[in-house]
């Protein structure tokens, strides 16, 4: 009876263990997604969660997604700088890349602080933000953020300051030089192996006897073309460059309204 007994005082107690115990664990997760906007569904989150566990591990930084309906009257890189000094003094974590939404002012801002602010410069900034500002347009703020995450950890691989998107990088350019230099040794064997042409066309003309009798250049009309410049279509740009937070964080970065 008294074994039984302590059976039973057992069990709630394992009841509550499991409750904080699950407590604990969930509040660990969700820490790369801030979607304070509810931008994303659940499912989006999670798979996003793992997509920049994933990469962030490769890269040894935080990719983070930051979501709000106001910056409360900040600029959002203001607001951006506050947000990472508080999760930074709170997770100890200087490394990582922020991207952050204003929902309710229609603005985007890329930043990278700590190694990103080297690997993923100003001028690599721009090129993510190229990529990602039609989705941000139609709405599609799940893939925006995957395309951050991969598109960045992509170029961070590259060394610093070097344009990962140059023509010069590209597969397809050195094939092409390769196909063109190949095409020019072959030209060249076939057109040695044939002989040389030594008659020419000045070789029938008689100069002795041949000259111009007159020559005539007349106006004939004139042509005016006009072309329409085209507007931006990808958001104007602001912020650029990178800043310092209040926290004196340094951070490369660029923004741009969608």
């Amino acid at each position: 009876m008294r074994n039984s007994s302590w059976k039973w005082v057992w069990i709630p107690v394992l009841v509550l263990l499991l409750f904080f115990g699950g407590l604990s664990v969930s509040a660990q997760t969700g820490d790369l997604i801030y979607d304070e906007a509810g931008l994303l569904s659940s499912e989006e989150v999670q798979e996003l969660e793992a997509l920049a566990e994933q990469y962030g591990a490769e890269q040894n930084v935080d990719f983070l997604f930051l979501s709000t309906d106001s910056t409360e009257g900040q600029s959002i890189e203001g607001y951006m700088g506050d947000f990472f000094d508080d999760r930074a003094d709170s997770t100890g974590h200087e490394d990582a890349v922020l991207l952050t939404i204003d929902i309710g002012g229609r603005e985007v801002y890329l930043a990278g602080f700590g190694t990103a602010e080297r690997t993923l410069d100003a001028e690599r900034v721009d090129l993510v933000l190229d990529r990602i500002i039609p989705e941000m347009q139609s709405g599609d703020y799940a893939n925006a953020f995957e395309e951050t995450v991969v598109t960045s950890s992509e170029y961070m691989e590259y060394r610093p300051g070097v344009n990962p998107e140059s023509i010069f990088l590209k597969t397809w350019f050195h094939l092409a030089i390769a196909l063109l230099l190949a095409g020019i040794i072959v030209g060249s064997m076939l057109y040695n192996a044939g002989g040389r042409v030594t008659t020419t066309p000045g070789t029938y003309v008689d100069r002795d006897h041949t000259r111009v009798r007159s020559q005539d250049d007349r106006f004939r009309n004139k042509t005016v073309t006009r072309s329409k410049i085209p507007k931006n279509k990808d958001g104007g740009g602001f912020g650029g460059g990178g800043g310092m937070t209040g926290g004196g964080r340094s951070f490369s970065g660029g923004g741009r309204s969608f």
